[in-house]
Order: structure tokens, then C-alpha cells, then sequence
């Protein structure tokens, strides 16, 4: 991506959902849904799930995925710094960047479509946990198929810049 560099302004994307978490309190502690198949309206149907640890200061990507759309809950105990970029060419978002602010001060489920860079980064100081429940399956049935997810993380030049 030598002369050709894209460059991303600020906005929301397109197919992107950001929605708040609720958080159901009692005596107990607290019970938060994740996702309910009657909310699902327009987002393809979790085929798995896992949930995932990252470190304070420490970031996953940013990749894409040709095809998978991905399903994100944050709910903490850290913050994240959730970034998007759409690189959709027929997209009428294309070329925006959205960063979004998640965890347990804000707990929100952020559903990112096929094509759209992400990346997190926490941003807390102790460990973060965060939920997804893609629509495709890691490596595909029996884990024998090419993993649908394109890294920028080492790319020189990448335009997938996190702060």
C-alpha cells in the first residue's frame, strides 16, 4: 500500500451495531444478556462463541473477516478502546473510522460485519474479558477449512493505526 495509503475520517460505519449492555442487579451481584435470537433482526445467527482475556495496555488486531461477522460484548472488568475502519469499497461508509469506548464503565455489544477492520485494545488496568459469538466458525467445520481473517498488525504502511 505504497502511494495508494487510505486514509479514514471520524463517523459512524454502516452496518455497525453499538448497543448498550444492561445489567440486571441484585443481592447476587449482576446478570447482563448478551444476545437474544428475537434482537437478532439483520445480524446473522451466532454459529459458536468464546470468550477471550486481554491484558492491561495490550491490543488484538486489527484484521477482517471476508466473510464472518463478528458478535462483541464487553462488560470489563476493564475498559476497552474498540477501533473500526470500513474498507468497503461499496460501502457508503467507506473510508470512515469509528472508535468506540466499551467495558465495564459502558458495557455494550459492538456487532462488526464482514469487511470492516477491528481491533481493542484494553485500556483498563487489569484484565479484560470479552465475549464473541461470531457467524462462522473458527477454521470452519472440524476445524479443516483456511480461517476466514485477514491481519494487519505487521503490515508496514497500514493505514489501521491504533493510539
Amino acid at each position: 500500500m505504497a502511494d495508494d495509503v487510505l486514509t479514514f475520517k471520524q463517523g459512524k460505519i454502516g452496518d455497525v451495531v453499538v448497543r448498550p449492555l444492561a445489567k440486571h442487579l441484585d443481592e447476587r451481584g449482576w446478570l447482563s444478556e448478551l444476545f437474544r435470537c428475537d434482537e437478532l433482526e439483520g445480524i446473522p445467527a451466532p454459529a459458536m462463541a468464546y470468550v477471550s482475556m486481554t491484558a492491561p495496555g495490550v491490543a488484538r488486531g486489527p484484521h477482517e473477516h471476508v466473510e464472518q461477522t463478528d458478535y462483541f460484548c464487553f462488560l470489563g472488568p476493564a475498559n476497552f478502546k474498540v477501533y473500526l475502519w470500513d474498507s468497503r469499497p461499496g460501502s457508503d461508509t467507506f473510508g470512515t473510522k469509528q472508535v468506540v469506548y466499551a467495558g465495564a464503565d459502558a458495557p455494550k455489544t459492538v456487532v462488526v460485519p464482514p469487511g470492516v477492520v477491528h481491533a481493542y485494545k484494553n485500556v483498563g488496568t487489569e484484565n479484560g474479558l470479552v465475549f464473541n459469538a461470531p457467524d462462522r466458525l473458527y477454521a470452519g467445520q472440524g476445524r479443516k477449512h483456511p480461517v476466514d481473517e485477514i491481519r494487519h498488525e505487521d503490515a508496514q504502511d497500514s493505514p489501521f493505526v491504533l493510539d
